[in-house]
């Protein structure tokens, strides 16, 4: 099956698809310097804590409410450092990585919550 608005968008060379309309437009999300500063977070990050197996980042081990709090105050921290102005490290990636750690965590609890 191959979703379908019923809307459709017709290009000059007479090609036609289904309209963007509604879709999330993923591009977005690479404006700015933020993504490469994440990834370089990253990055360091694996380095410093080598991945469990192959592809498979340490960080997503996570499954407790403590795991969870731990992420979340880290997230804190790193955003006070970040308003304050330290330039002793990328404090605005490491305030993405730990929210989004918090909320990697937040839905594997749901997860098993709901199992």
């Amino acid at each position: 099956m191959i979703k379908d608005s019923g809307q459709r968008q017709e290009f000059s060379s007479g090609m036609v698809r289904d309209t963007q309309a509604g879709k999330i437009e993923w591009q977005r999300i690479f404006v700015g310097p933020m993504i490469k500063r994440w990834a370089e977070h990253l990055t360091m990050g694996a380095a410093k804590y080598p991945d469990i197996a192959p592809g498979v980042a340490n960080w997503t081990l996570a499954c407790s409410p403590v795991e969870h709090l731990r992420f979340r105050a880290s997230a804190l921290r790193h955003f006070i450092q970040w308003f304050m102005g330290e330039r002793d490290e990328d404090h605005a990636a490491a305030i993405y990585f730990n929210i989004n750690g918090a909320e990697y965590v937040q839905q594997r609890m749901m997860e098993d919550k709901d199992q």
